[in-house]
């Protein structure tokens, strides 16, 4: 594995996201990227919300598979690539607030499987509230393969 001592690593990061075309769709960026931890941020907005007001849950879940993924991939190197196996996320709390911040954190990086935590946080007039808490497990693939 490598990416430990990787300079260019939130580069790389921020490159590879900015091909995901549905988080720029909804307006998610990368706020963070160390090995094994990756933050993602969203601005609230109105129109990815559900009937009573509060972001969709298929956008929570979106969010923190995403910053899993790159946690994951953070691990390492250029070619590299990970593909979700599976995730399973807690709605805790509804989704509001002035923005969401999915923090995606390996707990342990595999030769074939890596698993990760995923924490969802909405940020509420200057507080942090837990919207969403779940599990990832990722496949490591070749990314001429991927």
């Amino acid at each position: 594995m490598s990416g430990a001592s990787d300079p260019n690593l939130f580069e790389r990061v921020r490159e590879s996201f900015s091909r995901q075309s549905f988080m720029g769709l909804i307006g998610a960026e990368v706020v963070h990227a160390s090995r094994g931890r990756v933050v993602i941020e969203l601005p609230f907005r109105a129109d990815l919300c559900q009937q009573n007001g509060f972001l969709h849950g298929g956008v929570v879940g979106a969010i923190a598979d995403v910053a899993g993924g790159y946690a994951a991939y953070s691990v390492f190197g250029d070619g590299d690539d990970v593909l979700t196996v599976e995730y399973k996320l807690n709605l805790i709390r509804p989704a509001a607030g002035q923005r969401l911040r999915a923090t995606g954190e390996v707990l342990r990086a595999g030769r074939a499987l890596t698993v990760c935590d995923l924490k969802v946080h909405a940020l509420r007039d200057g507080e942090n509230v837990l919207c969403a808490s779940g599990q990832q497990t990722l496949i490591r693939m070749d990314a001429a393969r991927a």
